[in-house]
């Protein structure tokens, strides 16, 4: 069975005067109809730039070298310009992390959702502008009819969002790519705008790609989540299973990281651990994992190769040693895994 959207080993890199940059180092996933993929990892780990390949949307020096995209079996990357401008909002749409470098100060936000619209849908003016009131609507924006004559710079920033994402769903794509969409909104805003992204989800059968450094975020909406690391997905797992069991020492330090509000981790009063030592500068990356020099199980065998994603269950992978069936016999994984379930996460 064929995926809505696979990416299949996409290389995009930067030419630097420091060096060459591999932003996305072999990436794969894919997502189907009405389905919420989680995408996360901390500040510089190449999730924006997953979204912009996706799109097409990377400016110079960065480039993409190898992979494949293929939406509806389509290889987006083979496509003319002009094709790919077609694709853009019609079938595979993005929102971004902040609306107002998005949105033109000089446009009424109904003029820019009815853009779209004229450009997609070849509607005449006034059709275009009613679409918009509709579109707003359906965002949850009150009096639309009348919003639709508001400047940017007159909303807020949770209804700049919603604006947002009222003109990536006006031509009704089939795929939505939300960049960290909550990432400058207080937490109730938050809160608002992913419920939104939940229900239009369930509603239109859509497929979103949320990209996020928050794991409350993902543990909220996501059905699957996909981790990022220098580049690399790490892991791969159902939300329910990554929260209960994560694979990937570099995931375990992040669930580590996260505060707990239960009644018995607060009363314990002990500090947050962190993960140790700090990510790799991107154009001296370590030989084999990545994540080696700041892993608490970290093997000789870890910077001899490049780690292959092992497939741990159904829709579980991880790129780890840990789960290499060729060396689990060996005693010193055993050690090292049984010292995992000793220290797992509650």
């Amino acid at each position: 069975m064929s995926h809505l959207l696979e990416i299949k080993k996409l290389h995009t890199y930067f030419q630097t005067r420091e060096g060459l940059v591999c932003a996305v180092d072999g990436v794969s996933f894919y997502l189907d109809r009405g389905e919420l993929l989680g995408l996360v990892g901390e500040s510089g780990c190449g999730k924006s730039i997953t979204a912009l390949s996706i799109m097409r949307l990377v400016a110079p020096p960065g480039k993409i070298v190898a992979g494949e995209i293929l939406f509806e079996a389509r290889d987006l990357l083979k496509l003319s310009n002009a094709e790919m401008r077609s694709m853009r909002g019609n079938d595979v749409a993005m929102i971004f992390q902040d609306p107002m470098t998005s949105l033109n100060p000089v446009f009424t936000v109904g003029e820019q959702i009815a853009e779209a619209l004229r450009l997609h849908r070849k509607l005449s003016r006034k059709e275009a502008r009613a679409a918009a009131a509709d579109a707003m609507r359906e965002v949850s924006i009150p009096d639309p009819e009348l919003r639709v004559n508001d400047y940017p710079h007159q909303l807020s920033g949770g209804m700049r969002q919603r604006v947002m994402i009222a003109m990536a769903l006006a031509c009704d794509p089939k795929v939505l790519i939300a960049d960290e969409p909550t990432t400058a909104l207080d937490v109730t805003i938050q809160a608002q705008i992913l419920e939104l992204l939940d229900n239009l989800r369930r509603t239109r059968d859509l497929a979103v790609l949320l990209i996020t450094h928050d794991l409350g975020v993902v543990a909220e909406v996501a059905d699957r989540v996909a981790v990022m690391y220098t580049g690399k997905v790490v892991e791969e797992s159902p939300v329910d299973e990554l929260f209960a069991r994560p694979k990937h020492p570099y995931t375990e330090g992040l669930l580590r990281s996260v505060p707990k509000l239960t009644a018995k981790d607060v009363a314990r009063k002990t500090r947050l651990q962190t993960i140790e030592g700090t990510v790799p500068r991107p154009t001296a990356l370590p030989p084999g994992c990545h994540f080696e020099p700041r892993c608490p199980y970290r093997m000789p065998q870890c910077r001899e190769d490049e780690i292959p994603l092992y497939q741990v269950t159904e829709g579980v992978t991880v790129r780890c040693l840990l789960f290499d069936p060729a060396l689990v016999a060996n005693t010193e994984i055993v050690n090292h895994r049984g010292h995992r379930e000793d220290t797992k996460i509650n």
